[in-house]
């Protein structure tokens, strides 16, 4: 069973309770439930980890690679530009890391700087693009086996 980490940026705990018209009225802890259920249904195992702080997150990152962690799945939210230590590990763990949008960030500024290093991005599809990233890992780690 592939061992995913699903990695929540600055700001998501926001979610629910500002910028309703972007992003909606799910709550992080709804978000969570949710991306387990998705696990769930697709046989992965999935640990989620949020921070508001660049340093735990990268901390978090190499642990998940000392880990043995499979891939991860990281939603920036503010840390998507600015983030020079991010986007370092990122490009230096060595599992694929997919971002995650729920809303389209490209509509509202700059690229993310994390997605230039990541493997592949999902965006605008909502809490379903966690649904998206989680098959889409699951089917490319099976075909390398």
């Amino acid at each position: 069973m592939p061992k995913i980490l699903v990695v929540h940026g600055a700001g998501m705990n926001m979610r629910g309770k500002v910028q309703l018209d972007i992003f909606g009225p799910m709550t992080l802890p709804e978000y969570d439930e949710r991306i387990r259920g998705y696990a769930k249904e697709l046989g992965v195992e999935v640990e989620i980890f949020h921070s508001n702080v660049e340093g735990e997150i990268v901390n978090r990152l190499y642990a998940a690679n000392d880990q043995g962690f499979d891939a991860a799945i990281f939603n920036p939210a503010a840390f998507g530009t600015g983030y020079p230590a991010l986007v370092a590990a990122i490009s230096q763990v060595k599992f694929p890391t997919t971002e995650v949008h729920i809303s389209n960030p490209i509509r509202r500024g700059p690229a993310s700087q994390t997605a230039a290093v990541s493997q592949s991005v999902v965006a605008g599809f909502g809490i379903a693009g966690y649904a998206l990233a989680l098959r889409g890992i699951r089917d490319v780690l099976a075909a390398k086996k």
